[in-house]
């Protein structure tokens, strides 16, 4: 679900493919590593993204292994022939709290160990001139960041690798909670027909937004099946278009997984300076107290499992083949759900849910101590609003994928001391109000 690779081979020693005017280009390799605030030369050693410090002592149930600070950084330089041009850092994941300096200025702060985030810096890089990218990551537990508690470790670390996007001055929304900046949200769906709403979300700094269109294309495998365009952007920069399909194909779980393409322009002044391609799945489902789940109207026992994103050897630092080991695994045992827990994992695994026709809950990092004796809630300001965070991020960077049916907002939390209850209304209404179509859950003992 990203936008396209563009290829360009320049000073960063990478290579990629030209397509569109946004590229995107993996900033994995050359990192110095060490722990600690500061660390002598024999201390700093060379990783790649991605990467955990905890890969050793963190396995195998050990509970004392390192959680504190660390230091990645790493050379970075931009052409000069990208005067112009607007630089945006994103970070797949730090575990669980991550600073970015550039050149030692600060640029931003992130809290939460489980989604992407995304820092502009377009006022930080200068096009010809070599800059140095610092991230200082701590995984030190926190008291006003889910997790608290839990009987899984916190790897830290950059465990799910880092990229840049150089865009033009007007573009779709890169920064807009780590999004695509596009939501396609389905409703009235039967055999017969689906409604689709489009919106897509556009940034500029030194233009404006002025002359610019968005195009929504809809493929069936390499058909093109509709296209509609509007000109009209909102005062937020919103676009919103919307279109019926007739006698769609649906997504029918592990039995025929079918995905639509869904793929976004952007034109300003007749130029196409943007583009990002979503798949959609098309489906309708229900729950039933006494009856159980049904998909597209008929009944689907679920057969499922929950998945950490951790291995033996790697910790949580998952390549691509991690991720689909996990999934052929999964259907050859037969399973059609999963509980993706207890926390958002990596956007290539959801890709892999919607491929495959598994039915997903995720869920947010609200874990509760189950039979431990810790807490998993602080009733204080500061846990309440970074959860409330965690929240958004997990449902904006994760809205189109048809696999996810339900939205987890907490894990075997206790009522004794602080009582989570009232929190836990909050988060409900919080995660409605940001997906009607969805229904929320959770797991108690």
């Amino acid at each position: 679900m990203n936008r396209f690779i563009i290829l360009f081979l320049f000073s960063l020693g990478i290579l990629s493919t030209c397509v569109f005017a946004v590229e995107v280009i993996p900033l994995n390799e050359g990192w110095n590593f060490h722990r600690g605030f500061q660390a002598p030369a024999s201390e700093i050693v060379k990783v790649t993204l991605p990467h955990t410090w905890n890969a050793g002592d963190g396995m195998f149930g050990n509970a004392d292994y390192y959680r504190g600070l660390c230091n990645y950084s790493r050379k970075l330089s931009v052409p000069a022939h990208y005067r112009g041009k607007r630089f945006f850092l994103k970070v797949m994941a730090a575990q669980t709290v991550a600073d970015i300096f550039i050149d030692h200025y600060f640029v931003m702060q992130h809290k939460g160990g489980y989604t992407a985030f995304v820092a502009e810096l377009t006022d930080f890089l200068v096009p010809g001139k070599e800059s140095v990218l610092e991230i200082r990551v701590s995984n030190a537990q926190t008291m006003d960041i889910a997790p608290i508690c839990g009987d899984f470790n916190m790897f830290g670390g950059l465990y799910r690798g880092v990229e840049l996007l150089v865009t033009e001055d007007v573009c779709i929304e890169p920064a807009y909670y780590a999004s695509s900046g596009v939501f396609f949200t389905q409703s009235d769906v039967s055999e017969k027909k689906a409604h689709l709403k489009i919106e897509a979300l556009l940034s500029a700094r030194e233009t404006t937004v002025t002359g610019c269109e968005v195009e929504f294309r809809l493929y069936d495998k390499e058909k093109l099946l509709c296209r509609v365009a509007s000109a009209e952007v909102g005062e937020d920069k919103k676009v919103m278009m919307d279109i019926v399909l007739e006698r769609p194909h649906l997504w029918d779980g592990v039995k025929n997984p079918y995905l639509y393409k869904g793929v976004v322009i952007l034109r300003k002044d007749g130029k196409e300076i943007d583009k990002v391609e979503q798949p959609l799945g098309l489906r309708y489902y229900a729950t039933d107290a006494d009856r159980g789940f049904f998909l597209n109207g008929k009944h689907l026992p679920l057969h499922g499992v929950c998945r950490h994103q951790e291995w033996a050897e790697v910790g949580n630092a998952l390549r691509p083949m991690h991720h689909e080991e996990d999934t052929r695994l999964m259907l050859e045992m037969g399973v059609n759900a999963i509980r993706l827990a207890h926390y958002p994992q990596a956007t290539y695994m959801y890709d892999l849910m919607d491929r495959n026709g598994i039915v997903t809950w995720a869920e947010i990092p609200f874990v509760g101590p189950g039979g431990y004796a810790d807490k998993g809630f602080v009733d204080q300001p500061s846990f309440r609003e970074n959860g409330k965070e965690q929240l958004k991020e997990m449902i904006r960077q994760h809205f189109n994928h048809p696999s996810i049916c339900f939205w987890g907002l907490f894990n075997e939390l206790k009522e004794n001391g602080d009582n989570p209850l009232e929190y836990i209304k909050e988060l409900n209404v919080l995660a409605h109000q940001e997906d009607p179509t969805r229904p929320t859950t959770s797991a108690s003992n």
